[in-house]
């Protein structure tokens, strides 16, 4: 926080050296635009997957967003393929790109890669200052969560179970699998993919596509 609010103040300065009372344009206006721009380039900069990465991963989610507001059920990869018009390989190469998804910085975007959308750390709350109501909703996302993982097929459902409950590495669950960890890795990355655009359904319904 205190080397982004250093390039904020930064940011501030070129602000200060460029306006031009001239052009009619309130300061805190022309301000907020550059404080905000250069914190946006610092965090671009730090940014450990690049954006051909994110596009990737961006169009894996709407397409399982896609496929699963339709559906009503867990998608396949063949599936995928199909609303992507791509092939398996190229699917596996996306899913590949993609995988670093699975560990998002609390300044990230909760749901795109896009500077106006929600960030991480405005939507999980501070469990030390909770509300009663806030606690409820958690609880409430927490079994949704619980259950859509249920729904999943027997392989995700395990992997993923192996992988946050009983702390296992890829490479562990590779060899009790019988398969690549590369094979493994990319049906972990799917099913937080697919958990992660239910997580975006529910808390931007407004979002979805409606039926005629």
């Amino acid at each position: 926080m205190e080397d982004l609010y250093s390039v904020g103040v930064t940011g501030l300065m070129t602000a200060a050296r460029r306006y031009d009372p001239t052009r009619n344009t309130a300061f805190p206006a022309f301000a907020t635009q550059h404080i905000r721009g250069a914190v946006l380039d610092e965090l671009r900069r730090m940014d450990y997957m690049s954006r051909g990465s994110r596009d990737k991963a961006h169009k894996l989610t709407n397409a399982i967003n896609t496929i699963e507001q339709r559906t009503q059920q867990p998608c396949t990869p063949e599936e995928i393929c199909i609303e992507l018009g791509i092939t398996e390989r190229e699917y596996e190469e996306m899913l590949e790109a993609a995988t670093p998804v699975s560990f998002l910085p609390l300044d990230g975007d909760a749901f795109a890669d896009s500077s106006e959308d929600i960030r991480l750390h405005e939507i999980i709350p501070d469990d030390s200052q909770q509300s009663a109501s806030d606690a409820l909703d958690k609880k409430e996302m927490l079994q949704l969560v619980i259950q859509r993982i249920q729904d999943l097929p027997e392989m995700p459902r395990k992997i993923l179970a192996m992988y946050y409950f009983e702390d296992l590495r890829l490479s562990e669950i590779a060899a009790a699998f019988n398969l690549t960890e590369g094979r493994i890795s990319q049906i972990h990355t799917q099913a937080v993919l697919s958990l992660r655009a239910f997580v975006q359904r529910i808390l931007k319904p407004e979002a979805s596509p409606r039926c005629c």
